[in-house]
């Protein structure tokens, strides 16, 4: 499986700007991708139905638009491309904050925006890649991906028995057939590229839409991260079945599960909006950084002890 091409670099949407620096490391914005930004905007204005929940009714505005799938690498080899340059004390001070949050905050933010919540137990964290997970062609493979996602999705249904304590027994329940219990009844997985060992993933998962009290069945998207790319290695869709094991059929959410099911979709929400506002606040950052440097009007690149013998 060869890895895939890289993705052109971006830029925040405050402002917009369509310069096209040298060497290919830029901050330029596609048409089509300003467009979506712009889009977005508008449609933020307009807003939508308030959910009928605690949140305030900034749960029903449209969030920040997402960032490209190589926000990370990207926003590194910009700041490489400004250190490269030549830097002041404060410029290099500014870099390095940038280069830590980007080090500290990298799986929060990847996950965080697309609306996965991690941390506390939520899915599988840290799990090492052993040699023999590898196969004949050199990566892992790719059974093994789906096992990271059956760990990920039982941690994240027990993990609920210590959120949700009262009915801590009822939530363990729901992974053995006693009374009723979740059965997988398809899983599909997308992969990203081919990990290798050595490496570790985590794991996290997330509900795709706001249950209702007739809903029969869940479906669940699954994302799995590798620390050494700092990206996404897989993904899969699950549609999960809510099954009365006593009554051999199909039921509907119990009514304990409903609603902190109902609560973690409004944190998944919440969560997107304040991982995005990050990102791009990063890439903003990287921008003023830009200007500072190698994209101002009368910039001249520090060639350090190389240009002190030039005449």
């Amino acid at each position: 499986m060869p890895p895939r091409p890289r993705l052109k670099p971006f830029a925040s949407n405050l402002p917009l700007r369509t310069r096209t620096p040298p060497l290919g490391i830029g901050s330029a914005i596609s048409s089509s991708y300003a467009r979506r930004i712009e889009l977005s905007s508008s449609s933020s204005s307009c807003g939508s139905g308030s959910p009928s929940h605690a949140y305030s009714s900034s749960s029903a505005e449209q969030p920040p638009p997402a960032p490209p799938s190589r926000w990370y690498s990207d926003l590194k080899a910009r700041l490489g491309k400004c250190i490269m340059f030549g830097c002041s004390r404060e410029q290099a001070r500014q870099a390095a904050s940038v280069l830590k949050a980007l080090a500290t905050e990298w799986r929060v933010l990847t996950a965080g925006a697309e609306g996965f919540l991690i941390g506390g137990r939520r899915g599988l964290e840290n799990q090492q890649v052993v040699w023999g997970e590898m196969d004949s062609f050199g990566h892992v493979n790719n059974a093994n991906y789906i096992r990271y996602a059956e760990s990920s999705r039982v941690n994240w249904i027990i993990h609920f028995a210590s959120v949700d304590p009262q009915n801590g027994v009822k939530w363990r329940e729901l992974m053995t057939p006693k009374n009723t219990g979740l059965i997988m009844k398809s899983i599909k997985a997308e992969y990203k590229f081919p990990m290798t060992y050595p490496d570790t993933i985590s794991a996290y998962h997330k509900l795709r839409s706001l249950p209702s009290a007739s809903d029969t069945s869940l479906v669940l998207d699954c994302v799995i991260l590798s620390h050494n790319h700092k990206r996404v290695a897989a993904r899969t869709e699950e549609d999960v079945v809510i099954y009365d094991y006593r009554a051999a059929r199909k039921t509907p959410i119990p009514p304990f599960a409903l609603d902190t099911f109902r609560d973690i979709w409004y944190q998944q929400e919440k969560e997107i909006r304040r991982t995005r506002t990050r990102i791009w606040s990063l890439v903003r950052d990287v921008e003023a950084l830009e200007k500072e440097t190698w994209d101002r009007k009368d910039a001249v690149e520090d060639l350090g002890a190389a240009g002190k013998g030039q005449s």
